[in-house]
């Protein structure tokens, strides 16, 4: 779920400094790092992140990245703590790497934004990252941590309208605490005085943004706002979104892998509980 317009500036990415990067892999020992950074320059770097990120090449991505752990440079940080994080997906759901890649994604993203404030994709990996830590560290941190992941979701779409993600995660935020289990709205209730909260509607009317800005843009997006329909009573604009869903084409990395299947199946079996087929 990376930045959008990110792989038409791939396109520009010229086959020699491809090449060049793939040298690199194969003869760079850690002494020469930080000279590579010279060599190639932040830009170059960027490029090639963005490259490996846009191909689906999570291992290589984090491998060129985590050699700049220390920079100063949030849109390496912020890169890095998406790496991190998504290789943690990669390595399944349980695991001491897996947890150490899921903190090692926050630090990175909280020393983005230590840099800036200004960045859009910043605010939006370190409210993921927050998120993903949550697993972590209980119920109560987890609704606590709420409050922090929405600040920053908001801020990340005040920055950048139009990017179509940031937009879906809020709406997924909002569907969260607005069908929130009673056993868990009562810790909530418990805990703090003023519970995070939402509704369906709000939910709605960011998923419905999301696929203004960029139509057709996410599977999950077309299944939440068939779902958020359901919950709102409406078969008819259910059954419109669930049957796109369902016919949703693979086009990138991830659409080929399980989650898409996951969304596709969960689509069928929502249309078949109201009796529509295709």
């Amino acid at each position: 779920m990376g930045n959008p317009g990110t792989f038409k500036r791939s396109l520009m990415f010229s086959a020699l400094s491809y090449l060049g990067f793939e040298t690199y892999q194969l003869l760079s020992p850690a002494s020469v790092v930080h000279a590579a950074a010279k060599v190639f320059g932040s830009e170059e770097i960027l490029q090639q992140a963005d490259y490996l990120y846009e191909s689906g090449e999570t291992e290589k991505l984090y491998q060129l990245l985590v050699r700049y752990k220390d920079s100063e440079d949030a849109e390496l940080l912020w890169r890095l703590a998406r790496a991190s994080r998504d290789l943690a997906q990669l390595r399944g759901a349980a695991g001491e790497e897996r947890r150490a890649l899921v903190y090692e994604a926050l630090e990175c993203a909280r020393r983005a934004l230590e840099r800036t404030q200004a960045s859009s994709a910043a605010h939006k990996w370190y409210a993921i990252c927050i998120s993903d830590v949550g697993d972590y560290e209980g119920i109560k941190a987890k609704i606590a941590n709420a409050y922090v992941i929405k600040e920053h979701f908001e801020k990340a779409i005040e920055l950048n309208p139009k990017d179509a993600t940031s937009i879906h995660l809020m709406g997924i935020w909002c569907y969260t605490f607005a069908e929130m289990p009673w056993y868990q709205r009562r810790i909530a209730n418990m805990l703090f005085a003023a519970p995070p909260s939402s509704t369906y509607e709000e939910a709605l009317g960011y998923f419905q943004r999301a696929e203004q800005v960029d139509p057709n843009f996410y599977s999950k997006n077309l299944l939440l706002l068939g779902k958020t329909y359901l919950k709102l009573q409406n078969k008819k604009l259910a059954a419109l979104w669930l049957l796109k869903a369902k016919d949703y084409p693979a086009r990138t990395e991830e659409d080929k892998q399980v989650f898409p299947l996951q969304v596709q199946t969960e689509a069928a079996q929502l249309l078949a509980g109201f009796g529509v087929k295709d």
